[in-house]
């Protein structure tokens, strides 16, 4: 999956967001207007998120924020709905725990191995043949090992394009993108990030070829890599790895990743693909606080849809690191010692809401996949319905619970008449 990035500017079908700033005559130093600035982050004082009035974004270059106003803002400006300064990010590391189990595998219990999708009642929709086929789900994370075995059977081939020839044969302003995106200008190497395999494996490992049981084990895995070795990257390239996904036909969107400030152009990247009926996943974060008060982003959004997810044990209790919020955060998803696939063709235990993101990004594409005339709406609604609620074990989310997709399955039938 290294490829290199050719364009930056991907079109957007529906613009669903109109930015404060943008209304009454338009200046160079009104489309410049942005909220960023007051909630913190670290500004790249040379890259701009561009959003242009036809709905398409693209990261663009700048000497500064002064020079990058009036070179290239001013020369554009009809063209220009809003433009921020592009911000890091930064994966957490010290919650998302890390411990290599791999000479373990073979003396842990199945229950062990795979405790978060038999919490969570995957197992009744695999008896039915409900296994998430047809289903795509784009990884927006870190580079994600396309060659493991329990993962390469289930990534998104893109037919379209020739692999290693240095061409954009599918003229989509990507070279050799076969199995997805690399947006991030850096040299990569999945040994050196791992959370990206272990995402997709969570949510689509191929359990007939390894012990790894991914909640949906035929869903399609598009990935869409841009956060480097160091788990950092930028907002920028985030809605560029998005919105290449939606362009493959990612139905569900997993975000396992924050610290973003609250930047307009981010939240209207996403709201346009929220209405476009794309699902996006989001996890709470890991810093233990009530984000009704401190709002991280991209979680804490609250769009369309949009499921914000907490992380819960074992013992079906939420985990003290997770980030909560009444309004902020929908459910919680297990997300503690959850094993999975990393590069290697290895399994570790790693913890986070990282991982009980994609616990419920493979929870939606199982029930897309038994029932793919519904609506995004419908899924979060059935996911959210069917959760379950312990008298001593509630949890401080907007439902109480945490996911149970079995009962899910039986609402969302219900929902659609069937």
């Amino acid at each position: 999956m290294d490829v290199v990035k050719a364009a930056v500017a991907v079109p957007l079908m529906v613009l669903g967001l109109l930015l404060s700033g943008c209304s009454g005559t338009k200046t160079a130093d009104s489309v410049m207007t942005s909220a960023s600035s007051q909630c913190g982050g670290q500004t790249m004082e040379n890259r701009f998120i561009v959003q242009w009035e036809d709905g398409s974004f693209s990261v663009e270059s700048g000497k500064s924020k002064d020079e990058f106003r009036d070179s290239f803002v001013t020369q554009n400006l009809a063209l220009i709905k809003h433009v921020d300064a592009d911000q890091k990010i930064q994966l957490p590391n010290q919650n998302d725990l890390r411990v290599n189990a791999t000479a373990d595998v073979g003396a842990l219990a199945t229950g062990t191995l795979n405790w978060g999708p038999a919490m969570i009642q995957a197992s009744a929709l695999w008896s039915k043949n409900i296994k998430g086929d047809g289903i795509a789900v784009a990884v927006i994370d870190g580079m994600v090992d396309v060659t493991n075995t329990q993962l390469r059977p289930n990534i998104l081939i893109n037919p379209n394009e020739i692999p290693n020839n240095g061409i954009d044969d599918d003229n989509n302003g990507y070279i050799d993108d076969v199995y997805g995106i690399q947006v991030n200008a850096g040299t990569n190497d999945p040994t050196k990030n791992k959370h990206g395999s272990h995402v997709a494996g969570t949510i689509a490992a191929d359990s007939t070829v390894g012990p790894v049981q991914g909640v949906a084990p035929r869903a399609k895995i598009i990935p869409a890599q841009f956060i480097d070795n160091d788990g950092g990257g930028s907002v920028g390239d985030g809605i560029i790895a998005m919105n290449y996904a939606a362009t493959r036909g990612a139905k569900i969107m997993n975000m396992s990743w924050g610290g973003s400030p609250c930047i307009p152009n981010l939240q209207a990247a996403m709201n346009s693909l929220s209405n476009q009926g794309v699902l996006l996943i989001t996890a709470s974060g890991n810093e233990g606080e009530n984000v009704d008060y401190t709002p991280s982003y991209p979680s804490a959004f609250n769009l369309y849809n949009q499921i914000n997810v907490a992380a819960s044990t074992i013992d079906d209790f939420m985990i003290y690191f997770s980030n909560f919020g009444q309004k902020s955060v929908h459910v919680a998803a297990p997300g503690v010692d959850i094993y999975s696939t990393v590069p290697g063709n290895q399994v570790e235990s790693m913890s986070g809401t990282s991982m009980a993101s994609p616990m419920t990004a493979g929870a939606a594409a199982l029930l897309w996949s038994a029932f793919p005339t519904a609506t995004a709406q419908q899924v979060k609604q059935a996911l959210l319905k069917g959760v379950d609620v312990t008298a001593g074990h509630e949890f401080q989310v907007s439902t109480h619970g945490r996911i149970n997709v079995n009962k899910s399955y039986t609402i969302l039938k219900s929902m659609l008449g069937l």
